[in-house]
């Protein structure tokens, strides 16, 4: 059993262990304190941390750890049931695995990727592979669970669906990249400018997503909920970039139309130089920072974010800063995984690694889940979102088991198209 640390989390710094452990053998209770080590990445060292355990109980008597962990909330100090499994230290598994594999020389389909029906919506994996008429696939990466509830759905990092942007890029974050049947694995940054017809410019910061302060903001007919009531600007732009109406924000994208949403500063800008009748031009750029070259957006391109690059060039190279998760609960500790693979000669690598069931499958950390991508033959890897997300589909099915016990929604998912 794991006491938590003030800042709700299993591991801290010695110093914050010691204070936890002495509250907690001041309550009565033997506590032990263990290092562990946060591996590192290719743009992170090592971390040595340290965590509390009260406890060690069999599988079968997790009642009696449960206990504990009310006892100790009687002296307001939180604590949970741990599966040492899950700690990242060496196993020999249990593994549940699941590896679909595309030949290029063979392969006539195309890939894609899916929103499902709207940005707002999450949607399960199954139900976007039924919508894009799929052969198979998995869940995409992550999705904004810390937003506001009618747009969970907002992937967190780029998404372009038919040569549109639905989604802006965290600039630096590894994502694939989709040109009909030909696929790849990439860091990017996108840009969209709004240029008015009185010549002006201004940055729109972000796309489908919930503003934040003196953003400009792009909602295109995706969406699929109304936008945000914050008391800010918006105006109504036809397919040719006219404004069409302005209004007060907190409405929904009239169908073959976008909107720009303003508040604070953009808010006056959008006044100043969007008035009705005046042309907003909309330009929008997707750059492959390998390449330094722009990204063709065609009815045939489709990208995707990911959430953590795994294999670059045929070694092991996990970019856990750059892409948000160098930390122990996401390096070190086991989790269900999705993952997608580039061979040499261009084929593709889907796998699934199961987890959260103790003595049947225990998932996989950071290092290995690239460990196996590499096994599999991956020159170019990335870890999609995982947990109880991580679903694959064969036939518009699940043949995995995702721990939430049933198809977890989600906020894209990667397809295999005859």
């Amino acid at each position: 059993m794991t006491v938590l640390m003030p800042n709700g989390h299993d591991d801290g710094s010695l110093t914050t262990a010691q204070t936890k452990a002495g509250e907690v053998e001041a309550a009565g209770f033997t506590p032990n304190v263990q290092k562990i080590v946060q591996p590192a990445a290719a743009d992170a060292p090592a971390v040595e941390r340290y965590v509390v355990r009260v406890g060690m109980w069999t599988f079968k008597q997790r009642a009696k750890a449960d206990k504990v962990v009310k006892e100790l909330k009687a002296f307001d100090l939180r604590a949970r049931t741990d599966y040492l499994g899950d700690d990242g230290l060496e196993t020999t598994g249990p593994w549940r695995i699941r590896v679909l594999m595309v030949d290029p020389k063979v392969f006539r389909g195309s890939f894609k990727t899916s929103v499902g029906q709207t940005i707002a919506k999450r949607e399960t994996t199954s139900s976007m592979s039924k919508l894009t008429g799929a052969i198979a696939g998995v869940n995409g990466g992550f999705f904004n669970i810390h937003t506001v509830k009618e747009i969970k759905g907002d992937p967190m990092g780029i998404s372009v669906v038919g040569g549109r942007l639905l989604s802006e890029a965290v600039p630096g974050r590894s994502g694939l990249v989709v040109n009909g049947r030909k696929i790849r694995i990439t860091e990017l940054k996108s840009t969209v400018t709004a240029t008015s017809s009185d010549g002006t410019r201004a940055e729109v910061q972000g796309v489908n997503r919930a503003p934040a302060a003196d953003e400009l903001v792009l909602y295109t007919e995706e969406f699929g909920t109304k936008t945000a009531a914050d008391g800010g600007t918006e105006v109504v732009l036809n397919a040719q970039g006219r404004v069409i109406a302005t209004r007060r924000a907190g409405g929904a994208v009239p169908h073959g139309a976008s909107v720009l949403h303003g508040n604070g500063v953009m808010a006056d800008w959008l006044l100043e130089h969007a008035a009705e009748s005046a042309t907003v031009r909309l330009d929008t750029k997707v750059v492959d920072l390998r390449t330094r070259r722009t990204v063709p957006l065609t009815p045939e391109t489709y990208v995707m974010g990911g959430g953590v690059g795994l294999v670059n060039n045929g070694r092991i190279r996990i970019t856990a800063l750059a892409d948000g998760q160098a930390s122990v609960n996401m390096m070190l500790r086991r989790h269900p995984r999705t993952m997608a693979g580039i061979t040499k000669s261009g084929g593709l690598i889907l796998a699934t690694v199961d987890g959260r069931v103790p003595g049947v499958t225990v998932g996989a950390s950071m290092v290995e889940a690239a460990q196996l991508m590499r096994w599999l033959g991956a020159k170019q890897a990335i870890n999609l979102d995982g947990g109880g997300s991580s679903a694959m589909v064969v036939g518009h099915k699940v043949v995995n088991q995702p721990s939430d016990g049933a198809e977890r929604p989600v906020g894209d998912g990667l397809f295999i198209t005859p």
